[in-house]
């Protein structure tokens, strides 16, 4: 019990200090990072660390994004009731759980065999059921299921996926890095009469996003 106090009063803070307190006011945002329970995504021992706003690996080179760049992503995103996202380079399912308490669907797409699986697993012993994630190559997206409202990509490119482009929505919304190892800036795409317009956000550090070709 005593473990499950000190979380929660970690979660509260992160949320007071390291999401409200650098801009991010959207209630439903808030509400949806308050609900779901970042050390469920993480390995056991990183649990202690699971309201730290900072990345944490969470096994094949990968990592589980920082709270606060997850939700600067779902806040430029924009997100309502209504919409279908797709996340590329879901992991262990933690963002795609964010985004599941805000749009009606989520489709997750990640490469590595074992994240898929325990991503499944986790979020199936939560009720997340309207999540789908898959194993692929993220860069190709998930046409059989597009157009989405939303893209978000958690892994960085060294430059936008054209085939992600094109699974956009008319006033679709996508957020991705784009760099290298050593520069990356966290961009917006939006597609509006049928024109793609985009801006940079902030820059950032992700993994890469390889695809099946690298």
């Amino acid at each position: 019990m005593l473990f499950n106090n000190n979380l929660e009063k970690k979660k509260k803070r992160m949320i007071e200090n390291d999401l409200k307190g650098r801009n991010i006011k959207d209630e439903k945002i808030l509400e949806a990072f308050l609900e779901v329970p970042r050390e469920k995504f993480v390995p056991e021992r990183f649990y202690e660390d699971s309201y730290a706003d900072r990345p944490l690996p969470i096994g094949e080179g990968q990592t589980i994004s920082q709270p606060y760049i997850v939700a600067e992503m779902v806040r430029v995103a924009n997100p309502s009731a209504d919409d279908k996202a797709l996340e590329v380079g879901s992991g262990s399912g933690y963002a795609a759980a964010i985004l599941s308490r805000i749009v009606k669907k989520v489709y997750g797409i990640e490469r590595f065999e074992s994240l898929v699986k325990e991503s499944k697993k986790r979020l199936e012993e939560l009720n997340y059921d309207n999540i789908i994630i898959k194993k692929g190559d993220g860069s190709k997206g998930w046409e059989k299921k597009s157009p989405f409202d939303i893209i978000i990509v958690s892994a960085a490119a060294s430059r936008v996926p054209d085939r992600l482009l094109e699974q956009l929505a008319e006033n679709g919304r996508m957020i991705i890095p784009i760099g290298n190892q050593f520069r990356q800036e966290l961009i917006y795409y939006k597609k509006e009469n049928g024109e793609i317009n985009k801006k940079v956000i902030t820059y950032v550090r992700f993994v890469p996003l390889i695809s099946e070709e690298e």
